[in-house]
């Protein structure tokens, strides 16, 4: 499985599609197998989803993410969990332990909650 992380110097972006770059993480069997760095393709309507659709990526973890982005992220069938905050590595940890939370997004969209808007388990 492979989830994408908003990054901007070493923590969890506020923001979704205008973060510098992106965690992504390859996980198998619980444990971290693979992580980089990518920098961000761009910030326009259905840019990153496709981008990290191509890439195998099936969670997004972020600050923020808009309703536009989250209704684009649908289509692909990705999960997100947005209103993340925290150091990437702590926040990967977090996640597979399951102890990931989750709040209101963060970015200046405003819109949503965490999984609340997203069947994420």
């Amino acid at each position: 499985m492979r989830i994408v992380i908003s990054t901007e110097n070493g923590k969890v972006a506020q923001h979704f599609g205008r973060c510098p770059e992106f965690t992504l993480v390859d996980i198998e069997n619980g444990i971290v197998i693979k992580k980089e760095i990518v920098q961000n393709p761009g910030h326009a309507p259905g840019v990153l989803p496709k981008f990290f659709s191509k890439l195998g990526c099936k969670t997004i973890i972020a600050g923020g993410m808009g309703n536009r982005a989250q209704e684009l992220f649908r289509t692909y069938d990705m999960d997100w969990i947005i209103g993340v905050q925290g150091e990437v590595d702590c926040v990967i940890d977090e996640y597979l332990a399951g102890t990931l939370t989750a709040g209101d997004s963060m970015c200046e969209h405003g819109e949503g909650k965490g999984p609340g808007t997203k069947k994420w388990d």
